[in-house]
């Protein structure tokens, strides 16, 4: 099980303390309150120019509260949206003031290569940091997207991230959080995460131009060091645990539209998302996936969105008041995973007099309706240049779980992520290939591959009928013995030169990416 598992993870931090409780994180919205979307940071004149501190606290029920604050005349508050353009450079400053006992000291070496590190020196431990820009298509290089090297320490000058999105990065919903290995799930989970939007959605997609724009971004909290019970999932920080406490409030006009763009920010959960009024899930215009606009937008009632991925719909609010709520329904994770349950994430308070949060995209006065000159497009065209498959395992002890999770190419040794290891696999600049990944334990995992999107071709051998551009599926758990292994085949899109580099692919169910379910790939310029 993966909280048994986390138990394990904890023997390197339960002795973790801090030696203040004083508020280093702003204070959190109070339960049942109006959901208010978080502070939008936009780019000007073609430049994004900000910068983060990374702060922690422990409120007075015990959870850790991490946080990325962004200064303003009125005080600190967390985790802004980036709101940057295609072809637009994002500079972005980090600071460490993390403050602890010394007692996190355990920890291990950063560097990606012999003596190869990006930012400050020393041992990641829980009081280090870094940020990955989760989605982006930009080089995994120092001072750009580069978790495998780029080490941010308590107390040093900021690191300074200098990032130049592509005149053709698809326009949707990104997300940037810390991905320093081992230690990525507590962060994550103390709620250190945040938006980014590449704008230009409504010029490809016109069904939300002029609509109201409503980023909601889903966080989870467990307690930290960990004890068995239930966590907390949460909407723009107000906590949500409905009927425990009072639920969100999510305001609409009658009969409104709205584009909403939801990032799962959660550390595990798999979540499958509704609108339901009176208990009945209503229909949603599916708009994007991981940030990448749909071929052709479609009606759905529910979206399954795994730990990490993105979706982006138009919702429409009932005429009256009626029942309504943001759903997330429950869903099963195998015999060895914890079960997802089923979750009021919202109550939709529809009245005549509903404030005005949120953006409102413009409307494009020449939209287009083909996504020609994007990244990744045509790659059915392509004839695959290898086939690779892969698949995900697990070690058991005893009645305890698992204790061990592994990602490995098929015809490799199983082996955990090092930090110092060699690239598991080594392809080149223009490759076009179809990755096999099979999941061969008995929990359903989140496969992510960093720097490109992936072409979703086949589940379990068969066609799929959308094939959606991705950065992170869900690949359903073994059922035991007998069985065939749940299986998905993607097109891997490595033409683009500037991800040139070496980078990582993952279960983003954190806690196995900390435990090594992680590896290297190698991408060699032409």
């Amino acid at each position: 099980m993966r909280s048994v598992s986390r138990c394990l993870l904890a023997i390197v931090v339960c002795g973790f303390s801090f030696v203040t409780l004083i508020a280093q994180c702003p204070d959190r919205p109070a339960p049942g309150s109006v959901v208010e979307d978080a502070l939008s940071v936009s780019s000007q004149n073609g430049v994004l120019d900000a910068g983060l501190t990374m702060r922690h606290s422990v409120d007075t029920g015990g959870y850790n509260h991490y946080c990325l604050n962004y200064k303003t005349a009125k005080g600190d508050v967390e985790a802004p949206t980036l709101r940057l353009n295609q072809g637009d450079q994002l500079l972005l400053d980090v600071k460490d003031r993390i403050e602890s006992d010394g007692s996190d000291a355990m920890g291990m070496d950063m560097s990606g290569s012999p003596g190869k590190v990006c930012g400050d020196s020393g041992q990641m431990t829980l009081s280090s940091t870094n940020v990955h820009f989760h989605g982006l298509n930009v080089p995994p290089t120092c001072h750009q997207d580069d978790v495998l090297t780029t080490l941010i320490q308590p107390g040093k000058p900021a690191f300074k991230f200098n990032i130049q999105i592509p005149k053709n990065e698809p326009p949707g919903l990104y997300w940037y959080h810390p991905h320093v290995h081992g230690f990525t799930e507590f962060q994550v989970n103390g709620g250190a995460a945040g938006a980014l939007i590449v704008e230009g959605m409504d010029k490809i997609r016109p069904e939300v131009a002029g609509l109201k724009e409503r980023v909601f971004v889903i966080r989870q909290q467990y307690l930290v060091p960990w004890v068995p019970g239930p966590y907390q999932l949460s909407i723009n920080y107000q906590v949500a645990a409905f009927p425990t406490f009072p639920a969100p409030i999510i305001k609409m006009k009658p009969s409104e539209k709205q584009f909403w763009r939801v990032a799962n920010a959660t550390i595990q959960d798999f979540m499958p998302l509704q609108v339901q009024f009176d208990g009945k899930p209503q229909m949603l215009q599916l708009i994007a996936l991981d940030g990448y606009p749909l071929a052709k937008p479609r009606m759905v009632d529910t979206i399954l969105v795994p730990p990490a991925g993105r979706a982006e719909f138009v919702v429409q609010a009932p005429a009256t008041q009626v029942d309504s709520t943001f759903f997330s329904d429950a869903y099963s994770t195998g015999p060895t995973g914890n079960p997802d349950f089923a979750q009021v994430l919202g109550k939709i308070d529809v009245s005549q007099d509903a404030d005005e949060a949120g953006e409102t995209t413009s409307t494009a006065p020449t939209p287009r309706t083909t996504l020609e000159g994007i990244k990744f497009t045509g790659l059915t065209k392509y004839k695959p240049t290898a086939l690779r498959k892969l698949y995900f395992s697990e070690e058991f002890g005893g009645t305890n779980g698992p204790i061990q999770f592994y990602i490995t190419v098929d015809g490799q040794k199983q082996k955990v992520f090092e930090p110092n290891e060699k690239p598991v696999i080594t392809t080149k600049v223009g490759a076009v290939e179809d990755w096999i990944v099979e999941n061969r334990a008995l929990e359903t995992h989140a496969f992510h591959i960093h720097q490109i999107h992936f072409l979703l071709t086949e589940v379990d051998g068969k066609p799929v009928k959308n094939q959606d551009l991705r950065d992170t599926i869900e690949i359903p758990f073994w059922e035991g013995p007998g069985h065939p292994y749940h299986s998905v085949k993607m097109r891997m899109d490595f033409r683009d030169p500037t991800i040139a580099g070496t980078f990582v692919f993952h279960c983003h169910v954190l806690l196995h990416e900390d435990l090594g379910m992680m590896h290297k790939i190698l991408v060699l310029p032409k």
